[in-house]
């Protein structure tokens, strides 16, 4: 019974190291993606204004 016990409490907290870790590995690629949106967010924003700046000169 004590083995089992035991087993138990070390299978729990494996368990929990593993759904912690996973907890964090699931954040860092949330943010990083968060990070990569942002970056094509800024890239595609820059692109427009260059042709528009592009166009406005052109029409002058």
């Amino acid at each position: 019974m004590e083995k089992f016990i035991f087993g138990l409490a070390v299978g729990m907290a494996g368990g929990a190291l593993l759904v912690a870790n996973n907890c964090k590995l699931l954040n860092l690629v949330k943010k990083n993606q968060e990070d990569l949106m942002q970056k094509a967010e800024n890239y595609i924003d820059e692109k427009l204004q260059a042709l528009e700046s592009k166009d406005s000169q052109t029409e002058s």
